[in-house]
């Protein structure tokens, strides 16, 4: 199998590192070769991180370059456009529709962008918007957002969901278990 890259962006405190976390356990459990990066970027809540995942017959590095990224998986709308150049032609974006502003826009040097879903859709790119922080704090905690972005993923890797499921259980504290797979479970019934 050729190998295939994920990139997972957001900004800092989203969670980005038991995303990669689950999406390596389920590749690895079905054989892949899997190399996944630390989260490059401000881990600090506020400041724009990205981790990759490569996977395959053999991964010799975790890095994608631009143009590379089969799936970008997008925990803020403005970080969505920022890392764009790096998914390949045909590949999926997949983001939630929360707004976090970014440094300038707090400080009012700068104003938020408008339309960027829209705009990005209309470069003929698969986008699939979900609210997560909606979607999480129905299944009890906005801080799941990131676990309903796994269940959105899920359906566009067709994997098993019971490989998920596990991976849950295997990276996620006992007491946060049933909060998570209610909101991975809410992610992957938003897309189907």
């Amino acid at each position: 199998m050729e190998t295939k890259s994920i990139m997972i962006v957001g900004v800092g405190g989203q969670g980005s590192l038991l995303a990669s976390r689950l999406i390596g356990n389920v590749l690895l459990s079905q054989g892949f070769d899997v190399k996944v990066s630390e989260v490059h970027g401000m881990s600090q809540r506020g400041g724009s991180v990205v981790t990759y995942v490569k996977y395959g017959d053999r991964v010799f590095s975790p890095v994608v370059t631009k143009g590379e990224a089969d799936i970008i998986i997008s925990f803020e709308q403005l970080e969505s456009a920022r890392w764009l150049p790096y998914l390949k032609k045909g590949g999926h974006l997949v983001t939630s529709t929360q707004k976090i502003d970014p440094m300038p826009v707090i400080t009012g040097a700068a104003v938020y962008p408008e339309d960027i879903i829209e705009k990005i859709r209309a470069q003929d790119i698969d986008v699939i918007a979900v609210d997560a922080l909606a979607l999480a704090e129905e299944a009890g905690s906005a801080k799941a957002s990131n676990v309903v972005l796994m269940g959105v993923v899920s359906q566009k890797m067709d994997m098993d969901g019971q490989l998920w499921q596990r991976a849950l259980e295997e990276c996620v504290p006992p007491k946060f278990i049933d909060l998570n797979k209610k909101a991975f479970d809410l992610g992957r019934a938003a897309v189907q």
